[in-house]
């Protein structure tokens, strides 16, 4: 176990044993099924949606959740893309994402989208209807079982995606078990794990415990060491004459210090850059931001100005090799400053239990001495102009900064794992958008599912348009998401790019090869198959230039999107973003393959 990983647990603990002094009404109150209870706690957390597949051992439950007026049980049409669904509602609804499967079958078919909530730290509760609780300790030869006994299995394999889990075997604790798991599930930002067995749903428990409300914010640092650290940070931004960068990532965002991070910026002026991780954690349009830094293969200004800095700030930071530019970041340990949920870096000097999210405002005051300084830091505008070519042949090069200028305030932009998510990168966003990619982890097919739930959280949230950017490959793994999408009523705008198959493995490795091509579906009648009504419930284009795809994006009626639309964009076969190719370049150093 490593150090934070140990300091989360014992974070973990004590926000457990502070609920169960808080909650003093545990024994009392009106009495209500366990499968009522975990519906509430829900509610309390703002869940509006609950996302997954019907199967005999959750139906019980699911009763529960159709009846609750508050709740909405979205049906998903595998438990694959449910799971990859509450990973982008949790993403824009800014909270939980709840995730329903049955036993064995449903809960291994959710595996892969936990396990990229966890390496991505998406706050998500799986809850896996189990058989009963007589069941599970004699062990009959039961369907969804392997036939050997082993029910536990499942369960094992669960726990190394869960951050917390339990198993629900006694009425007498299992509403103290649910708080405990969904307590450590939003503290530490990563999925969680029930198993509810059908006779346990339905035990009736004391409601009491509902009046006590559970934490989402770690425990208050020590204050001591919290001084101690404040005072060490800014001696290193006095010895740094001001010339200070603050670069933000992933964890600014999953662990909600986005707001801390813009007053941060506000009151000091010091100039901010973001990871590719961390794109809308702050504001694109704020008149301190830079663009995004990543590595080696960053824009030549973006580069110089956080690679000269005298000290970083570094918030929320996930090293992987996509988010660095293959590990070629260039900001030595001597010069960062790091915080994170669990612990803050002082050079080489580790403090242990000192979180960003209480640190954040006593360290602005501190800092806000150095504002004046700061302001004289240039900064080179964050902006990406529409290039003028001659060929009319729709390219990367083209195609992302005119889609830029596309985007609206408070749009939510999906992006899949490969050619989209570095396309994007590249282009400023407008304020209040909000962007959704799965960087680190880079399960293609993922976008879709996601989009779902990114649309109910954003109609949740009053958010603007969803805009889903993925390749003709990726969507041909989760395509039938969009039916559920439709049944929704909900009105994404879906650019499908046709190039042929499976653009950033080609540039990996195997460039002409068969395995990565896939076969030309025909796109624009995916949404009347799946149920929808061609130019009444939704609409489809193909787009084969720049002329027509000019025209499209200009299209006020388009633009509205007040239907489902789906967008196919033809791109050549072998063309693909700059940083796409770079990030190839340096992978395919790494990876060499020998024929």
């Amino acid at each position: 176990m490593t150090t934070n990983e140990a300091v989360s647990e014992l974070q973990a603990e004590v926000n457990r044993l502070q609920h169960e002094l808080s909650a003093v009404h545990q024994d009392e109150g009106d009495l209500i099924y366990v499968g009522q209870y975990l519906c509430e706690r829900l509610v309390q957390l703002g869940v509006t949606q609950i996302f997954g597949v019907p199967g005999d051992f959750n139906l019980g439950f699911l009763d529960f959740i159709e009846d609750h007026p508050k709740l909405e049980w979205v049906g998903n049409c595998n438990e694959l893309n449910a799971a990859y669904a509450a990973d982008g509602y949790a993403r824009v609804k800014e909270g939980l994402g709840v995730l329903v499967t049955t036993f064995g079958v449903g809960e291994l078919s959710a595996a892969n989208g936990q396990a990229g909530a966890f390496s991505e730290h998406v706050p998500m509760l799986h809850i896996a209807g189990v058989p009963n609780t007589s069941q599970l300790k004699n062990k009959p030869l039961l369907h969804h079982t392997l036939g050997d006994g082993r029910f536990d299995a499942y369960t094992k394999a669960a726990q190394q995606f869960s951050i917390a889990d339990a198993q629900l075997m006694e009425k007498s604790s299992a509403c103290a078990q649910i708080d405990r798991v969904i307590t450590s599930i939003l503290t530490q930002a990563r999925p969680g794990y029930l198993t509810l067995p059908t006779d346990i749903a339905y035990e009736k428990v004391p409601s009491g415990r509902l009046k006590t409300p559970l934490k989402s914010i770690p425990p208050p640092n020590d204050a001591e060491t919290e001084e101690w650290v404040i005072k060490e940070i800014v001696k290193l931004v006095k010895e740094a004459e001001e010339n200070v960068v603050i670069l933000v990532d992933a964890c600014t965002i999953r662990h909600y210090v986005r707001e801390e991070v813009a007053e941060l910026a506000e009151k000091t002026h010091f100039p901010v850059y973001s990871a590719p991780m961390g794109k809308t954690a702050i504001s694109e349009q704020h008149n301190r931001y830079g663009g995004v830094y990543i590595g080696s293969i960053s824009a030549p200004e973006v580069k110089e100005k956080v690679e000269e800095a005298k000290l970083i700030l570094s918030i929320g930071s996930l090293k992987s090799d996509f988010n660095t530019g293959g590990f070629t970041y260039k900001i030595p340990t001597s010069r960062t400053v790091e915080l994170h949920s669990t612990h803050t870096q002082i050079q080489y000097a580790k403090y242990d239990g000192i979180s960003m999210k209480h640190l954040l405002p006593k360290l602005t005051a501190a800092l806000e001495q150095f504002k004046e300084g700061a302001k004289q830091l240039q900064i080179a505008p964050y902006d990406h102009i529409v290039p003028e070519e001659k060929s009319d042949i729709i390219s990367h090069e083209w195609f992302w900064p005119r889609v830029a200028h596309f985007f609206r305030p408070k749009d939510v932009i999906v992006s899949e794992t490969g050619t989209a998510n570095f396309g994007l990168l590249d282009v400023p966003f407008p304020k209040d958008s909000v962007f959704v990619a799965q960087i680190l982890w880079g399960s293609i097919g993922w976008s879709t599912g996601s989009a779902l739930g990114a649309a109910l959280a954003a109609r949740d949230r009053q958010l603007g348009r969803t805009i889903l950017f993925i390749g003709d490959g990726s969507l041909q793994l989760t395509a039938q998401e969009l039916t559920t999408m439709m049944r929704h009523k909900l009105n994404p705008i879906v650019f499908v790019l046709n190039n042929k198959g499976y653009t950033i493995e080609r540039y990996l490795h195997g460039k002409t090869r068969k395995y990565n091509d896939v076969v030309n579906w025909k796109y624009t009648h995916l949404l009347s198959t799946f149920g929808g009504e061609e130019g009444v419930t939704c609409q489809s284009y193909t787009v084969n230039n720049k002329e027509e795809a000019e025209k499209l994006l200009t299209d006020e009626a388009f633009i509205k999107a007040d239907k489902m639309q789906l967008v196919e964009v033809m791109m050549d076969q072998f063309d693909a973003p700059r940083s796409l190719k770079l990030t190839a370049e340096l992978s395919s150093k790494v990876n060499k393959y020998a024929l």
